[in-house]
């Protein structure tokens, strides 16, 4: 079996849910901070309207910014001498764009249910709102935020429709492990496909198993 879609998807995956996680949870701070709902409400439709697509349309969108005779994808060939589309870049952009609404949304939901209380005792003792985001925001909201971490990793692992759009299914390059299932399949390569899918069935388990778990650790704390 090539193990080249399991590293792949490692790297994309992990990388992915370290820029969405802060992504995330800033994206959502901005927003329940916002005072105007009709502001409110157009940038969580902006921020959620990847979750909605299909994954193909999303991927359409990323190849006509990224592509070689776009201005973004030009400029990065010009200035940096590096090609974003159908590179291993592009997995990680596509992983990017499809998991952020999953962090983003878990994030907005657990701030929301913190006790706004505790927030305005924390403004007339004096903290700044850099220090009430992480020590009352974040710090109360962890089990929410924790969740949509995993969930949003586990969606980058998984990214077929906007990686094959952008990235493409260049083996050793791009061929994640969701690409590896296609492509073993079309060639009639079962017993491979098998293997693959049983690595990603592992894998999206043991996601929903550490986020139930830190579920449970952080309730068992608070109480």
């Amino acid at each position: 079996m090539d193990w080249s879609p399991i590293l792949i998807s490692m790297k994309t995956a992990s990388l992915s849910i370290l820029i969405t996680f802060f992504l995330g949870i800033f994206a959502a701070w901005a927003v329940v901070s916002l005072k105007n709902e009709v502001w409110r409400l157009f940038w969580d439709g902006v921020l959620t309207l990847p979750l909605v697509l299909p994954p193909t349309v999303a991927g359409f969108f990323l190849l006509y910014i990224f592509g070689v005779k776009r201005p973004v994808g030009q400029f990065f060939i010009d200035y940096f001498s590096i090609k974003i589309a159908f590179s291993w870049a592009a997995t990680v952009i596509a992983a990017i764009v499809m998991s952020f609404p999953l962090m983003y949304r878990s994030a907005r939901g657990a701030f929301e249910q913190v006790d706004q209380n505790l927030v305005a005792a924390a403004r007339t003792l004096g903290m700044s709102e850099w220090s009430i985001f992480w020590k009352v925001l974040v710090a109360n909201a962890v089990p929410g935020v924790v969740s949509g971490g995993v969930l949003a990793f586990a969606r980058g692992l998984g990214e077929f429709g906007a990686t094959a759009m952008i990235a493409g299914n260049i083996a050793g390059r791009t061929r994640t492990l969701p690409m590896a299932v296609y492509s073993e399949v079309a060639a009639g390569n079962m017993d491979k496909a098998y293997s693959y899918v049983a690595i990603i069935v592992v894998i999206a388990f043991i996601s929903v198993f550490l986020m139930n778990w830190a579920a449970l650790r952080t309730g068992s704390r608070r109480g």
